[in-house]
């Protein structure tokens, strides 16, 4: 309850944020009258499996970022493996630097269209946001809390576990967050490919010229997004260690 009434103002003007969008836009559904191929992407069991879909491409894609780029990013702050870090930043910067549209196309002449395809391109383009932040997180642990902690017996395998990386943390879970949030937005991109998205109502309405479908699809995307990026922000607030937040 403590660490509740600690939290910053922003973090419970995004939840009254999300509230206000989503009435809004319920109001403005229920008075809207719609063609029907915007009935039909728009009916509530069309709608709930593009939106599901949109969720299991992002997480699915995050989840792998995550698992390659935090280990990665320990590896590379190693004292044996610190040259190897302009190597593996350039790479990753590769990537985001791509545009999402070209990376993705240029991948489905390798592999393919569809889900698969659609989930590496994203890896692809979010693996560095978490990649450098681990990376920064764990250099900005104090040198001497780290001395300290193998002064007492601690191996170095332990000093990473029970004191860098709970003192990284906070840096680590913001570069989560922030590559969440660009997925939920480049995912949308995966319409291109073949790949169910959210994507499809804005690609769908700018073809057919159908603006409620856009701008439905527009809302969604930007709701998901805020949604995500305010549990992201309440998980990084509890799991930082008390003492840094």
């Amino acid at each position: 309850m403590r660490r509740l009434r600690r939290l910053p103002m922003d973090v419970w003007f995004e939840p009254l944020l999300i509230v206000v969008l989503t009435v809004g836009y319920v109001i403005w559904y229920q008075a809207t009258t719609f063609t029907e191929t915007e009935q039909a992407a728009l009916g509530w069991d069309n709608l709930r499996t593009t939106i599901l879909e949109h969720i299991k491409l992002t997480l699915v894609a995050t989840v792998i970022v995550v698992v390659i780029a935090i280990p990665l990013g320990i590896l590379l702050t190693r004292p044996s493996m610190r040259w190897l870090n302009p190597i593996a930043i350039n790479i990753a910067n590769v990537g985001q630097a791509a545009p999402a549209v070209g990376l993705l196309v240029l991948f489905t002449f390798w592999l393919g269209t569809g889900f698969r395809t659609a989930v590496i391109g994203l890896v692809v383009y979010a693996i560095l946001p978490i990649l450098q932040n681990t990376i920064v997180g764990l250099r900005q642990v104090d040198q001497r809390t780290i001395e300290a902690s193998r002064g007492i017996g601690y191996s170095a395998g332990r000093t990473l576990v029970q004191v860098e990386l709970p003192l990284a943390v906070p840096v680590i879970l913001n570069g989560v967050r922030t590559a969440l949030v660009i997925l939920v937005g480049t995912a949308t991109l995966s319409t291109f490919i073949g790949a169910t998205s959210l994507g499809t109502l804005i690609t769908t309405g700018v073809t057919l010229f159908l603006p409620k479908l856009l701008v439905s699809g527009a809302i969604l995307v930007g709701l998901l997004a805020l949604i995500i990026d305010w549990i992201g922000r309440l998980v990084e607030l509890f799991a930082t260690p008390r003492g840094i937040s």
